[in-house]
């Protein structure tokens, strides 16, 4: 299993999930680059890169929470502790 391997390897679910977070931010930072370096090209292919980037997000996040799933079966979760 992919979730079982990336556990193995040393991912946490909070790695997935800023990893989520990132893209979201790559989202718009894709988008706006792509408006001015092609100023002669329409909106459209920046909405496509946009897009594509976007895509990653829920991705990640499903990801997440499967990690987290598997973390809780193992036993491995990080629990915060408030003080």
């Amino acid at each position: 299993m992919i979730v079982k391997k990336l556990h193995n390897m040393g991912v946490k679910s909070e790695h997935a999930y800023l990893a989520a977070f990132a893209s979201i931010g790559l989202t718009v930072a894709a988008w706006a680059t792509s408006l001015k370096v092609e100023p002669g090209v329409n909106v459209d292919r920046a909405d496509r890169w946009g897009l594509f980037v976007g895509e990653w997000a829920p991705t990640f996040f499903g990801l997440g929470v499967a990690l987290s799933h598997y973390e809780q079966q193992d036993g491995s979760l990080t629990h915060i502790h408030e003080a």
